[in-house]
C-alpha cells in the first residue's frame, strides 16, 4: 500500500470514488510479466464500480453522484477501421484500464466519460463488478461461438467468467447442454450445482462430442484436450489474454488429423468493446441474476490475487472499499 494524490480529471473525464473492484487473472499476467504495463508503477484493476465525484465532459446522462462502472476498455481512437466497424477492441490505440492507465485498486480513479457505464440499482457494488470483465468477456466469447439452441457447449475452467457464461447460456439457450472441464473438485462441484449437464477433469472426455468449447484457463494443456472433444466443424474459443509457458511443450502433442482436421477451428478473444459491456449489463438486469461473489477488504488485495493463482475459485473475487 502506498499513497497517491487524488487524480485530477481532464476535459472529457470523470473522477470516481471507487466502491468495489473485481480481481481478475489478468492482474497475475501483469504482475508476472506476460502482459506488462508500458511503465511502472501502475495501479491495476479493471472491473471498477464507483460514484462520480467530478465530471468534466459533455455526456448529459452522467451526473455527479451517479454510480458507474469502468471495464478493461479504457479508450479507443474512434477513427480507425476497427472502431468504425464496431471492432474497437482491436483498435491499435486501445488502452486497457489498470494496465496502460491507472485502474481501480484505489480509492479514486479517473476515466474517459465515453467508456463508463450506468449500473442498474438492482446490483450491489460487489455484485456489479464482475459484470464489467468476467461477464462482458464471457458474453463476447459466447458471441464468437455462433451457437444455436439445442447445440452443446463446453467450458474449460469454471471461475468468474465461466460461471457467468453458464448463467447467460441457461437464459438465452434453455435447451443447450453445458459440459464443464475443471482441474479442481470444488470447481466441478460448483459447476454441477449451477446446473451443468456434466463436469470432469480437463483430461476427461464428455459423453458426447461438443459444438463449441470456451477455454478460460491460463495454460496450454486445455487447448489440445479441448480440440479432441469437438465435433467435426467445431470451434474452440480461447478467452485468455495470455497463456503461461510452463506447459507449452504440451503443444507437441497436437496431432493435425486428430485435433484439427474435419474443419475444426480456433478463435481467440481480444479485449472487449463497449457494446459487449453494455449488452451484458442489460441482459444481466433482464434475467436477473446475482453473480457468485467472494468479497475481500481492499487491504486484502494480495490475498485475493494469490487465491486466484492457487485456484481457490468459486465465482468472482471482488475488493470492497471502506467508507
Amino acid at each position: 500500500m502506498i499513497d497517491f494524490p487524488v487524480p485530477e480529471p481532464r476535459a472529457g473525464e470523470v473522477l470516481l470514488k471507487v466502491r468495489a473492484c473485481g480481481v481478475c487473472h489478468t492482474e497475475i499476467d501483469e504482475i508476472e510479466g506476460r502482459t506488462p504495463p508500458p511503465a511502472y508503477p501502475v495501479i491495476p484493476g479493471h472491473q471498477v464500480i464507483g460514484v462520480v465525484q467530478q465530471h468534466k465532459g459533455i455526456r448529459k446522462d452522467i451526473r455527479i453522484g451517479d454510480r458507474v462502472g469502468v471495464a478493461w476498455i479504457y479508450h479507443a481512437c474512434g477513427k480507425c477501421i476497427y472502431c468504425k466497424t464496431g471492432q474497437e477492441n482491436l483498435c491499435p490505440d486501445f488502452l486497457a484500464t489498470g494496465r496502460d492507465v491507472h485502474g481501480g485498486y484505489a480509492e479514486y480513479m479517473v476515466a474517459d466519460e465515453n467508456f463508463v457505464y450506468k449500473i442498474p440499482a438492482l446490483f450491489s457494488d460487489a455484485g456489479a463488478a464482475p459484470l464489467l470483465c468476467a461477464g462482458a468477456i464471457g458474453f463476447r466469447s459466447l458471441s464468437l461461438c455462433d451457437l444455436k439452441n439445442g447445440m452443446s457447449l463446453g467450458l474449460t475452467g469454471f471461475g468468474a467468467s465461466a460461471h457467468l457464461v453458464l448463467k447467460l447460456v441457461q437464459y438465452l439457450y434453455p435447451q443447450m447442454a453445458i459440459y464443464v472441464f475443471a482441474r479442481s473438485r470444488d470447481e466441478r462441484d460448483f459447476a454441477l450445482q449451477q446446473g451443468c449437464a456434466w463436469a470432469g477433469d480437463t483430461k476427461d472426455r464428455p459423453p458426447v462430442k461438443l459444438d463449441c468449447i470456451i477455454d478460460t484457463t491460463p495454460v496450454w494443456t486445455t487447448v489440445v484436450e479441448a480440440l479432441d472433444c469437438l465435433k467435426p466443424g467445431g470451434r474452440l474459443v480461447i478467452n485468455a489474454i495470455r497463456k503461461e509457458n510452463g506447459d507449452k511443450d504440451y503443444l507437441l502433442n497436437l496431432d493435425y488429423s486428430k485435433h484439427l482436421w474435419m474443419e475444426k477451428e480456433i478463435k481467440s478473444v481480444a479485449n472487449v468493446a463497449r457494446r459487449d459491456v453494455e449488452e451484458f449489463i442489460r441482459l444481466a438486469a433482464e434475467m436477473p441474476f446475482k453473480p457468485e461473489v467472494e468479497e475481500y477488504a481492499f487491504e486484502k488485495a494480495n490475498q485475493a490475487i494469490m487465491d486466484i493463482k492457487n485456484r481457490s475459485i468459486r465465482g468472482a473475487k471482488v475488493l470492497v472499499m471502506g467508507d
